[in-house]
């Protein structure tokens, strides 16, 4: 049994730079791996088997939808797999990526650009740390490490990433005030995310900026002030990992 270690990835700053003919987007994001982890457990078996645990299991898909499932079709490889699931799911913490990501390292699997056909945030994952990532997500560029602290608020709300970018397109491209040209057309689509951000900061006088395409709201700082005002709000501390 192989034991490995799935980093979340936070999505700090994203520039939308065009969009290719095909309608998908491209890309200049600063992202970083996080010390909040799902940890992966592999065995070679000559069926594909999925189990989950953890404080975020539920819904997480065991079927051959999950990433994981995916990733092992690509790299030609059956294995039982457990994931013990300690990243928030549904947020744009890049859970299910950093799963895929983890088995195919298991894998030994090197082509990072072509994990993108999978998902957008696979190739980070696979490199880690700091990057500047390009492209569709595909080329990943890694930078010195940083130490960073941030605070993750996740509001109980799904968002859609295609339905994201579909009302930037709609919302002709503008660009976001705060780093993340993803975060006007993400409070247009989904205006509860809005209030979210806007009762937080109220509560806490925190700058939040929005994590890719959301759910995710984070701030750059351990914040601690006023969150008694907001005890509904699920909060995680994190910190950048190399």
């Amino acid at each position: 049994m192989t034991k490995i270690i799935a980093p979340a990835k936070l999505t700090l700053s994203l520039v939308i730079t065009g969009v290719r003919s095909d309608g998908f987007h491209l890309i200049e994001a600063e992202m970083v791996s996080l010390d909040i982890a799902d940890v992966i457990e592999i065995n070679d078996a000559d069926t594909t088997t999925l189990t989950v645990s953890g404080p975020y299991a539920n819904g997480v898909p065991t079927d051959a939808s999950n990433l994981v499932s995916r990733a092992l079709v690509l790299a030609g490889r059956t294995a039982q797999v457990h994931i013990e699931k300690n990243i928030p799911h549904g947020g744009g913490l890049g859970g299910g990526s950093a799963n895929a990501a983890a088995v195919l390292k298991w894998a030994q699997w090197t082509d990072v650009p072509a994990t993108a056909q999978l998902g957008a945030d696979i190739p980070f994952c696979l490199v880690g740390g700091r990057a500047l990532v390009t492209g569709i997500g595909e080329i990943v560029s890694p930078m010195p490490f940083e130490a960073k602290n941030v605070t993750l608020f996740l509001p109980p709300i799904s968002v859609s990433t295609p339905a994201v970018y579909r009302e930037w397109d709609a919302m002709g491209g503008p660009k976001g005030p705060r780093g993340n040209d993803l975060e006007p057309a993400a409070v247009s689509a989904f205006p509860e995310l809005g209030k979210w951000r806007d009762r937080v900061e109220s509560a806490t006088g925190a700058t939040l900026h929005l994590a890719g395409s959301g759910s995710t709201w984070f701030t750059d700082s351990h914040v601690h002030q006023g969150l008694n005002q907001i005890p509904d709000v699920q909060v995680v501390y994190a910190t950048t990992r190399p």
